[in-house]
C-alpha cells in the first residue's frame, strides 16, 4: 500500500506566561529552523503565544488584545510552511485557540471545543468552547485538522468527528502538565485515538516550569494504524523533525465501519498542494528513551525549580542544611537546576543539633561544591526564652521552646535573602505538609517549596538515586540511613510523634490523592484508630498549607491548585 509522508517540525518550547515578544521570537525562531528542515508545517503548543496557563491574564481586555497583535508579528514572517500555533482568539467572548498560519497571514483559526475543569486546570473560567463548524487545512497535498489537548482525550472528540471527515493528520497543541505515571497513559490513548481514527497523530506539548505546574514535553507522532513513529526528550526544549507516514485513507476505511467516509467532506483551507513541494531527503524519525521513574521524577523537580527561579528573575538561592533527609535532597536538586556557584548552604544549629547532623550537612556542601557557612540560633534562641520567661513562668517547655528554634531559623534565612537576594527554598516533604509537621514562619518561609509534592519515602527513594547516578556517595550514607528527626529536643525521633513513613505515606496517599474518607481506608485494611489520627491531622493543618509557598507538582493531587479544600470544615467521613 503506498505510503506518503508529511514532513512536520513540532516545536517543543518553554514559553513565559506573559512575556509576548519573547513568546514571538522564540516561535519565529523555531518557524525558521523547521523551514530550513524543509518542514511542511511547523507546530507549536497549545497557547503558545501568551504562555500556559496564563489565568486571569486573559481578563484584561489589553493582554488579549496584545496576544493578537503578537500573533500578527509572528504571522507575518510565515510563507509557504504552515504554522500551528497557540493563542488566546477573541470574538463574543475568549477561546483558547489555535491559528494556522502561512504565506504572511493566518489562514485560518481553530476554537478548542473540550475545556477541561478539573485538577488543575479551569479552563471553563476563561474561555468559551468552540462551536464553528470543522475544516481542514490542505498542506503539502494532505487534508489536515487540528485540535488542542483535551480535544484528542475523548473517543468520541473532535478528531473522531474530523478524520470521518476525511483528515489524514491530525495537529495536537498541548499544555499538558507531568505528573508520574503520565507518559505511558498518553501514550496509550494517543495510540488507540490515531488506529480507531485511522488518521495520524501529531502530539506537541509544551516544556518548563511555571509556578507550581511542569510540564515535560515529551511531544510524539503516531501513524494512522496507533504506532509510534518518533517521541522527543522530556524536560528539553526540542525542534522535533518528522515525516509522518500518511497512508491513502480510503483502502482501510472501507473496509472498517468505523472509518467509512461520510457522503460530504469537510471544508478544506489549500495551502500548498503536493506538487508545489520541492523534494527532499528522508530524515530519521527520533525516538527518545523512557526515563526510569526516579530519573523522570527527579528531572521533573530540577526543572521546575530552575524555571521558577529564573523566570522570576533569581539566580541564587539559599537552603537551610541540617544534615537531614529532606534539606539534603533539595540542595542536590538545586545544584543541579542552578549550578553550584548560585546555590548557598547554611547550618543554624542549636542546643539540640547534633554532631553528626552539622558533619553530615558540611560533607553534603563539600561534595556538591556549594557555599557554606554556619551561623548559631543559639543567642536568638535564648533571648527569646529569656523574653518569654515571666509570660510562661510555672509552664513546662514544650513544643512553644521547639517552634521559636525553627521560627529563628526562618528569620536568618530571610535576612540572608533581604540582603543577597537569594531566594529561599523550603525543604518540607508532602507527607509533613499533610500531617502538620512543620512550623509556620518557620521552616515554612521561603520563595519555593521544592518537594512539597514529595512523599517521605520518594525522598529516600530519590536520595538513592543520586548517588547511583553520580557513581559516588555525594549524599553521606549517615543521611539516609539514620531515623529522620526535627532535632528539636533531646534524642528527637520523627516516629516519636508520627507513624513510620511506609505506614504514614499509604494513608496519606488515599485520603489526599485518591479522595477515600477515612471509613474507605480503614475498609482497605488500615488500623482505624491510626487512620482516625492521621486524618484528622491533614484535616486541621488545611490553614497551614494555605500559607506555604508554591512548590513542584509531581503527582496525581497536590496541596494548591489540584486540593482546595475549606479550612472551616468539620467534615470526617
Amino acid at each position: 500500500m503506498r505510503v506518503s509522508v508529511l514532513r512536520v517540525a513540532l516545536a517543543q518550547l518553554s514559553p513565559i506566561v506573559g512575556d509576548l515578544e519573547a513568546n514571538v521570537e522564540m516561535s519565529i525562531e523555531a518557524y525558521r529552523r523547521g523551514v530550513a528542515a524543509g518542514a511542511d508545517a511547523v507546530v507549536f503548543p497549545e497557547l503558545m503565544l501568551t504562555g500556559y496557563p496564563p489565568e486571569d491574564l486573559v481578563h484584561k481586555p489589553g493582554f488579549v488584545a496584545d496576544n493578537l497583535a503578537a500573533l500578527e508579528r509572528f504571522a507575518a514572517f510565515t510563507g509557504e510552511c504552515a504554522a500551528v500555533i497557540g493563542f488566546v482568539d477573541s470574538d463574543r467572548d475568549l477561546h483558547n485557540g489555535a491559528a494556522v498560519c502561512a504565506h504572511g497571514a493566518v489562514v485560518g483559526r481553530y476554537h478548542k471545543r473540550l475545556l477541561p475543569n478539573y485538577a488543575v486546570f479551569d479552563e471553563a473560567r476563561y474561555f468559551t468552547p468552540g462551536d464553528h463548524p470543522y475544516q481542514l487545512f490542505r498542506i503539502a497535498g494532505f487534508d489536515v485538522s487540528i485540535s488542542i489537548c483535551e480535544d484528542i482525550w475523548s473517543p468520541s472528540g473532535p478528531m473522531a468527528q474530523q478524520a470521518a471527515g476525511g483528515a489524514v493528520v491530525n495537529l495536537n497543541l498541548n499544555g499538558s502538565p507531568f505528573a508520574v505515571d503520565k507518559a505511558a497513559l498518553r501514550e496509550r490513548i494517543l495510540a488507540t485515538r490515531a488506529a480507531d481514527a485511522h488518521c495520524a497523530v501529531v502530539y506537541v506539548n509544551l516544556v518548563g516550569g511555571q509556578d507550581e505546574l511542569v510540564f515535560d514535553g515529551d511531544s510524539l507522532v503516531f501513524d494512522a494504524e496507533g504506532h509510534l513513529v518518533a517521541r522527543a526528550p522530556q524536560f528539553v526544549e526540542d525542534l522535533m523533525v518528522v515525516d509522518v507516514p500518511v497512508p491513502a485513507p480510503y483502502r482501510k476505511r472501507l473496509l472498517d465501519p468505523r472509518g467509512r467516509l461520510p457522503a460530504s467532506r469537510l471544508a478544506v483551507t489549500v495551502i500548498s498542494d503536493a506538487r508545489d513541494r520541492a523534494p527532499v531527503a528522508s530524515v530519521p524519525a527520533p525516538v527518545a528513551p523512557v526515563l526510569h521513574a526516579d530519573r523522570e521524577l527527579y528531572d521533573a523537580l530540577v526543572l521546575g525549580t530552575r524555571d521558577y527561579c529564573a523566570k522570576n528573575g533569581f539566580s541564587d538561592v539559599v537552603i537551610g542544611l541540617s544534615g537531614g533527609i529532606d534539606s539534603t535532597l533539595v540542595a542536590c536538586i538545586a545544584t543541579d537546576a542552578l549550578g553550584a556557584d548560585h546555590v548557598h548552604g547554611v547550618s543554624m544549629p542549636s542546643r539540640y543539633s547534633s554532631d553528626h547532623s552539622r558533619t553530615d550537612a558540611e560533607a553534603l556542601a563539600r561534595n556538591l561544591g556549594i557555599s557554606y557557612q554556619t551561623i548559631s540560633i543559639e543567642p536568638a534562641f535564648s533571648a527569646y526564652l529569656d523574653m518569654l520567661a515571666p509570660a510562661f513562668e510555672g509552664r513546662e517547655p514544650g513544643l512553644t521552646q521547639e517552634n521559636i528554634q525553627s521560627r529563628c531559623r526562618g528569620q536568618l534565612l530571610m535576612a540572608l535573602s533581604n540582603e543577597f537576594g537569594w531566594m529561599v527554598l523550603t525543604t518540607g516533604n508532602k507527607s509533613e505538609l499533610a500531617v502538620g509537621y512543620f512550623t509556620i514562619y518557620g521552616d515554612s518561609v521561603g520563595g519555593y517549596a521544592v518537594i512539597k509534592d514529595v512523599l517521605k519515602t520518594r525522598v529516600y527513594d530519590l536520595c538513592r538515586y543520586v548517588n547511583a547516578t553520580a557513581g559516588r556517595e555525594v549524599i553521606p550514607d549517615h543521611v539516609i540511613t539514620k531515623p529522620p528527626s526535627a532535632e528539636l529536643r533531646p534524642d528527637q525521633r520523627d516516629d516519636q510523634s508520627l507513624p513510620p513513613y511506609e505506614v504514614l505515606d499509604p494513608i496519606i496517599a488515599a485520603y489526599v490523592e485518591d479522595d477515600l474518607t477515612a471509613s474507605e481506608i480503614i475498609e482497605a485494611g488500615h488500623d482505624p484508630d491510626l487512620v482516625a489520627r492521621v486524618t484528622r491531622l491533614v484535616d486541621l493543618a488545611e490553614y497551614k498549607r494555605r500559607q506555604s509557598p508554591p512548590g513542584v507538582r509531581i503527582g496525581r493531587k497536590a496541596f494548591g491548585k489540584d486540593r482546595r479544600m475549606p479550612i472551616t470544615n468539620r467534615y470526617r467521613g
